[in-house]
């Protein structure tokens, strides 16, 4: 089996990627070789078994061409410019996170043209396709209604995806996953950095400045579980999606102060008051466009998993980063 990871120098791409070569197997077939695209790569991703790491654009048709071939046989589609960088660039978002999208899609079409069955990919949107008048808690019956381009943008890949597999080009599948807490390394340009930053930075003994209130509610999913999803709904059968091929993921609701007192138990005091709260109208505006509370009853029907607190979360984080307390 041949695996293509987009954005598999990111964290949750190189995550992933480790991952499966651990496991050494997706859908019961070995994995022969993998190849990560994006646009830089971590320490360490030149020494990866069986795999190679590809420097280029997700928007550019002759690099899709090269990596993506008619022997690739799983495809995860990661790359993509992140929410607040998407809403100061709409050019870039659209380049990015439609255009390199659509050119995936046409060229895994391309590939079944000339190769076996369709392509099976994993594509990853997120809960920034809602926005305007919610309901207190949404469900899986909530109509997507993006306010940011960068949501706008997912939602476009979504209905590209469903498209393609309803015509058979390809077998898609897309999540649309929760905020990720705790990212490891540095801040980022998504506009839900502060998720992780309220952690992660008083964990290494830095200030985090939190750019929204202490009562803004946070629909969270760990790296743990989100990169267990991309696997799950890789390995589901067609017949488990139907001809809706959208899932929202199970998380946990978490308010910023709930974050920071959870912190607090497991690091102590001292951790817990280096979040300040210094208010930013720019990522506030974004922010507040995004639902904090779910219902996902298709999803646990479909064996995703959420993660059991955020304290477990942040004890996971502390482990996998040998963190000393």
């Amino acid at each position: 089996m041949k695996v293509l990871i987009t954005g598999g120098g990111g964290f949750l791409g190189f995550r992933l990627a480790k991952t499966l070569l651990a496991r050494g197997q997706l859908g019961g077939r070995q994995i022969s070789s993998m190849t990560l695209l994006d646009g830089a790569f971590p320490p360490g991703a030149e020494n990866l078994p069986k795999a190679r790491a590809v420097k280029g654009d997700v928007s550019d048709a002759a690099t899709l061409a090269g990596v993506c071939t008619p022997d690739t046989d799983a495809v995860f589609h990661l790359a993509a410019v992140v929410s607040g960088a998407a809403e100061a660039d709409f050019d870039l978002g659209m380049r990015v996170n439609f255009q390199g999208t659509a050119l995936l899609l046409a060229r895994i079409r391309q590939n079944a043209a000339v190769g076996g069955g369709p392509t099976r990919i994993v594509y990853t949107s997120s809960v920034a396709a809602f926005g305007g008048a919610l309901p207190e808690v949404l469900d899986d019956s909530t109509i997507a209604n993006p306010q940011t381009s960068y949501g706008s943008q997912k939602v476009i890949g979504e209905y590209l995806l469903a498209d393609y597999t309803r015509k058979g080009f390809l077998d898609g599948r897309s999540l649309r996953l929760p905020t990720i807490v705790v990212r490891a390394g540095k801040p980022n340009a998504a506009a839900s950095s502060f998720a992780s930053g309220v952690i992660r930075e008083p964990l290494n003994g830095v200030v985090s400045e939190c750019p929204v209130a202490a009562e803004t509610g946070v629909w969270l999913l760990s790296p743990g579980r989100v990169v267990e999803a991309f696997i799950h709904a890789w390995e589901l059968p067609p017949s488990a999606w139907g001809s809706y091929r959208v899932v929202n993921l199970p998380g946990i609701t978490a308010s910023v102060a709930e974050m920071v007192e959870a912190l607090r138990r497991v690091a102590g005091d001292a951790a817990a008051k280096r979040v300040v709260y210094k208010p930013d109208a720019r990522i506030q505006a974004i922010v507040k466009t995004w639902p904090a509370r779910f219902r996902t009853p298709r999803a646990l029907d479909m064996g995703f998993k959420p993660d059991r607190s955020v304290e477990q979360v942040i004890r996971d984080y502390i482990a996998d980063e040998g963190i000393k307390l």
